[in-house]
């Protein structure tokens, strides 16, 4: 079962080119930091900016690199279904466990649109679904009506929910079951998320803190949510100035403090501004991270 910390993991680059050896030693590095899982080619990950090329290359070497260790989520999704289907059958070909598929962006599919995508998707793969709902990119919501239709499919297995409202998980586990799977995909809201109902949280602050994320949502899973409070005090200046900017942004800074990766995003994202930087820092420092 996919639960716990599981970094959104950043793509690397060096030079304009994906840095496949770094990329390796991030994935060696969140196993011995206790990362539960791995999430590749999400919007963490630069997908709207990889190539075809670049993005299978990526759930490759990160396949590959957890060999097994940790389960992998990789990124599949598309405001294309035949395309969504090409990047899941890759990922399933390739050894992923399964595939994140975010609702389709930017064609504001129906609700009705939003079944037939995600049916055809299951029907025609053999890949465990996890549904990526997240209004804000998408300018789509699916709703816990239409989540509960596709929760009846055996391979549509949970959500990554990054609506930001707590009161959602309760009325999807009405309409999906407990057994559903329920994963935060917004940091700042992740341990009140676990107390609702959830079990983890894809994260984009893990890619620079996964010892603390992970202790975080090993503790909510225990029913300690007392030490997960004291986890979030130290983590929540970090997930605030991270998402200053464009997150990816954010934690590939945070990154290249700690020497783990270059801050290089590809355009349209730039750099940090200095300002955000000295949030970056003074969070870092709260939380341990730096000296």
């Amino acid at each position: 079962m996919l639960k716990g910390s599981m970094p959104a993991l950043v793509t690397p680059f060096k030079n304009g080119a994906v840095d496949l050896d770094t990329l390796k030693k991030l994935v060696e590095w969140h196993i011995d930091q206790g990362s539960h899982g791995l999430v590749p080619v999400g919007t963490t990950g630069e997908s709207p900016t990889l190539s075809h090329e670049e993005h299978e290359l990526v759930v490759e070497t990160v396949v590959k690199a957890a060999a097994g260790r940790i389960p992998v989520v990789a990124g599949a999704g598309s405001n294309n279904t035949a395309e969504s289907l090409r990047l899941m059958q890759h990922a399933k070909s390739v050894g992923a466990d399964a595939a994140l598929v975010v609702t389709p962006y930017y064609n504001k599919p129906t609700q009705a649109g939003l079944i037939a995508h995600f049916q055809t998707l299951h029907d025609a793969c053999d890949l465990p679904i996890v549904i990526y709902n997240i209004p804000g990119r998408s300018v789509v919501d699916m709703t816990p009506a239409t989540m509960g239709e596709l929760a009846k499919l055996p391979r549509i297995i949970g959500v990554k929910d990054a609506t930001g409202d707590l009161a959602r998980v309760c009325a999807q586990r009405i309409t999906c079951g407990t057994d559903f799977l329920q994963i935060s995909g917004e940091d700042a809201t992740a341990h009140g998320f676990n107390a609702q109902g959830g079990v983890g949280c894809i994260s984009v602050t893990a890619n620079v803190a996964p010892a603390l994320c992970s202790q975080l949502q090993e503790a909510c899973l225990a029913g300690d949510y007392a030490k997960a409070l004291e986890l979030q005090d130290r983590l929540m200046p970090l997930h605030q100035a991270i998402f200053t900017e464009p997150g990816l942004v954010g934690v590939k800074y945070a990154m290249s403090l700690l020497d783990l990766c270059s801050d290089e995003v590809r355009l349209p994202l730039t750099p940090l501004t200095d300002g955000t930087k000295d949030k970056v820092k003074a969070a870092m420092r709260h939380a341990g991270l730096l000296a």
